[in-house]
Order: structure tokens, then C-alpha cells, then sequence
């Protein structure tokens, strides 16, 4: 567990399950959880630093998402915020993009934005606060790769990610799984001279090594060494064609659809 500080606010990084992270937004006293798909990690959690919890959040409907919300709510009634368009009982506030978020007991406000792809009514939160810029993003964007497309298309997904890629360059990025390292093996093989791949492999290892976890990470870094953020760039396009995974003259959507079923076999 990891406490990564920003200003009068922290986040705790929370392991669970195979290689899932749940978010726990603190300021010392109250705390708010990001896709609790298991309640008792976060009670653990709460123990250990004396927090009481005061809302709950949730991008998507998966169960390693939300497994966990029942259990909590048996320890105290909170508010619990999700996404409108997501299947998901029990919410107390459904939200959507554009929609602002004053999180109980926290001076906290996050905006929310409509990510589908993954699932079709995924959402992420957002908070902008100078030097102090966070992406929730669940299971939409990951460390140097993107989620599977369960339920939407290539262009909501594509759609999505520009969109957070739009996020300033220094907005750190709580994604829900330790996946990078697979990323960046892809990741290698789609653009082998990105020196930028390279060098967060190193680092990537390094953690990885001593059981640390590589995220978050920031919008810049995935900018510079994300393939499903680069699609476009003439490289990855150049393997996709080699590999027979896309035509000559494909549209941009269509690259980052090969791209992505390359990556579900790779």
C-alpha cells in the first residue's frame, strides 16, 4: 500500500485481487473509494490510518469494480456515485459527462467525463487543481494500454481516449489494474524505436522489481509511450500493415481496431 500526497489531499494505493487497484482519497480524517471491487482491503485500510469513509465511486459496472459496495454500505450509508448509462443497482447519484461532483467531507470537486469503449456508459473523474491534476480513468486508459472492448466500439473508444488525452500533461493517471508491464511488451513489438517505450520498460521493471506499482502515471507519459494513443503515428501503422493486421490507406478508427485485437492475442 502507497500513499502518493498531493496538497491538504492524499491517495492511497490499494492492492486487491490478481493485480487490481482500488483508490482511496483521503485527507486524514474522511475518505472517499474509487471502484471498491473488495470491501475488505478497504476496511483494512481505513483501520490502519483512522479514516471514516464518506462516498463511494464507480466508473463501470464490472465486478471487480463494485463487488465490494454492498459490504461497505453494510458498515455505513454513504452516497454512492456511478454512471448513469452502466447497469449498476444501487446508486445514489447517477452522473454523466459534464456533471461536477462535491465529495463529501473532502474539499474535493471532480468532473466527470463519458469514456465508453470498454463498457457503453463508462465514466472517469476528473479533479484540475493547479499541480495537483487527477484522471480516475478505471478501466479506460492503463499504463501504456487501454481496456478491452467488451461492450462499445473502436470509434467510442477512440473517442474516449482523445479526450483524455486532451488532460493536461501533468495530470496523474489512477487507472484500476497493474498491466503495464504486458503493455509495454506490445508496445515494444508495435514501435520498436520508440525510445520512450524503452526507458519505461526500465523503470517499469525496476518497480515492478521490488514490488512497487508503475502507476500512476501521468498524461504525458502515456502520450509518448502508449500505442493506443498512438495509432496514428507512421511507425504503428507501418507493423500493422506488416503483420497483415491492416491495409494500405485504412482510416485511423480502423488502425486502432487492429491495434487493439492485435494486442486481445499478443
Amino acid at each position: 500500500m502507497t500513499n502518493s500526497p498531493c496538497k491538504d489531499l492524499a491517495v492511497l494505493t490499494i492492492p486487491a485481487f490478481q493485480d487490481n487497484y482500488l483508490w482511496l482519497i483521503h485527507d486524514g480524517v474522511h475518505a472517499a473509494v474509487v471502484d471498491p471491487g473488495d470491501a475488505q482491503p478497504i476496511r483494512d485500510a481505513l483501520a490502519a490510518h483512522g479514516l471514516t469513509l464518506t462516498a463511494i465511486l464507480l466508473t463501470h459496472h464490472h465486478a471487480d469494480h463494485i463487488g465490494g459496495v454492498g459490504a461497505l454500505l453494510a458498515d455505513a450509508a454513504v452516497p454512492v456515485y456511478g454512471p448513469r448509462h452502466d447497469n449498476i443497482a444501487g446508486l445514489t447519484e447517477m452522473l454523466g459527462e459534464g456533471d461536477r461532483v462535491r465529495v463529501p467531507g473532502l474539499d474535493l470537486e471532480l468532473e466527470v467525463l463519458d469514456v465508453p469503449g470498454h463498457t457503453r456508459g463508462h465514466i472517469a473523474y476528473v479533479r484540475r487543481a493547479r499541480g495537483a491534476n487527477w484522471l480516475f480513468c478505471g478501466d479506460t486508459l492503463f499504463g501504456a494500454g487501454c481496456g478491452r472492448l467488451f461492450e462499445g466500439t473502436p470509434a467510442q473508444m477512440t473517442a474516449s481516449l482523445a479526450k483524455l488525452a486532451a488532460l493536461p500533461d501533468d495530470t496523474l493517471v489512477y487507472c484500476a489494474h497493474e498491466y503495464t508491464i504486458s503493455n509495454l511488451r506490445f508496445a515494444q513489438a508495435v514501435e520498436p524505436d520508440n525510445q520512450a517505450v524503452e526507458a519505461r520498460m526500465r523503470d517499469a521493471s525496476a518497480k515492478r522489481g521490488t514490488r512497487l506499482p508503475t502507476v500512476p502515471s501521468t498524461i504525458g507519459l502515456e502520450k509518448g509511450s502508449n500505442p493506443f494513443l498512438r495509432y496514428t503515428e507512421p511507425g504503428i501503422v507501418h507493423s500493422l500493415v506488416a503483420a497483415g493486421r491492416l491495409a494500405d490507406g485504412a482510416t485511423p478508427v480502423e488502425a486502432f481496431a487492429a491495434l487493439r485485437e492485435w494486442k486481445n492475442v499478443f
